[in-house]
């Protein structure tokens, strides 16, 4: 049909293939959708952060307008991934016990309303009294909360995409417009690129993490006095553990550290539960590196209209937040894109 419109989804990381399969679900009979991106779940780039990611889900306390607005994403895909891992047990999304330890924690920490804002719908929250925390930690809490096998969970995504009849083409664009030429009568762009595409605010924070074969059962983040993380992540499925890690700002080094991956073991060995059988050695599947895609002010969620009526909707810069918020993002571009009248939303039957 001549006049069919096509809908391009630029980027398949978690933001990109979560945000495709939330319009699949409005799309009009008049309307396709096509997935265009540089990297595929089966691509191991480190440019393309989110087969790499821990992945899991901890809350960010912080009470500015873009603190909250991300409180309320992170929530909705809290409730969103529940429901997926008991339905769909092959996502790769698990639900463990979450643990929080901090030597030094910064005043949103302190402050109780903040915390309240992010913690309260977790499932079993509560903060540890003084007698249950660790020696040198300061403040904890423990709750319900996910851990993602993301490579699986990627994978899933797009398999369902496709499934659902969504097309996907492999392309690095050089230019944002450029997704307008590559499908017929093509109105929206979906932006969801991770930097965004020639975004002058975007950066990228590099991190480094070690997947080990060591099984642990919760997933523990533990902030250290001198301001540096520590945490252990599952993998469901059988993915190993992720320990990490680092934030390095604007380091565009694609080769992991041997000191960093040394330093990452040896706080694990101290501060994480893995089973006895370890006696303090990891099994190392691989160092990895990443990219997390940034941008100062927070993710961009915006529609601009083109002079000729057509429109790119941004929604890319999460940083190391993109699983967390994944949902709660898709849902919002998906809200922006029906009041701009580029989708319809469905009659409820």
């Amino acid at each position: 049909m001549s006049g069919r419109e096509t809908i391009v989804v630029i980027g398949a990381g978690v933001l990109g293939l979560s945000t495709a399969l939330c319009i699949q679900h409005h799309l009009e009979f008049t309307q396709s959708i096509l997935l265009v991106a540089r990297d595929f779940p089966a691509d191991t780039s480190v440019n393309y952060a989110s087969p790499w990611a821990g992945a899991h889900y901890r809350p960010v306390p912080g009470s500015s307008p873009q603190a909250l607005k991300e409180a309320n994403q992170a929530q909705r895909t809290y409730d969103f991934f529940k429901h997926v891992s008991a339905h769909e047990p092959g996502s790769g999304i698990e639900f463990v016990q979450g643990i929080e330890h901090l030597e030094a924690p910064p005043p949103e920490y302190l402050d109780k309303q903040s915390v309240q804002n992010v913690y309260s719908h977790l499932d079993g929250f509560r903060a540890l009294q003084k007698e249950e925390l660790p020696a040198g930690v300061k403040w904890g809490v423990q709750y319900g909360t996910y851990v993602v096998n993301s490579p699986v969970y990627c994978a899933h995504l797009l398999r369902k995409f496709v499934l659902k009849g969504g097309e996907v083409r492999q392309y690095t664009l050089a230019n944002l417009k450029e997704a307008f030429s590559l499908a017929t009568n093509v109105r929206t762009v979906v932006n969801c690129s991770g930097t965004g595409i020639e975004d002058l605010k975007s950066f990228i924070i590099r991190g480094q993490t070690c997947l080990v074969r060591n099984p642990v059962s919760q997933t523990i983040t533990r902030q250290n006095t001198d301001g540096s993380w520590s945490f252990c992540i599952p993998r469901p499925l059988d993915g190993g553990t992720i320990i990490g890690g680092t934030k390095e700002l604007n380091n565009w080094d694609p080769n992991p550290s041997p000191e960093t991956r040394q330093r990452l073991l040896a706080n694990a060995t101290k501060w994480f539960p893995f089973t006895s059988e370890s006696g303090g050695k990891f099994d190392v599947i691989r160092d990895i590196v990443g990219r997390r895609p940034a941008r100062e002010g927070g993710m961009r969620i915006e529609a601009e209209k083109l002079a000729d009526d057509r429109y790119i909707v941004h929604g890319y810069g999460a940083g190391g937040r993109g699983f967390e918020l994944s949902r709660g993002v898709a849902e919002d571009i998906v809200a922006l894109m029906l009041e701009k009248r580029l989708l319809r939303a469905k009659a409820l039957l």
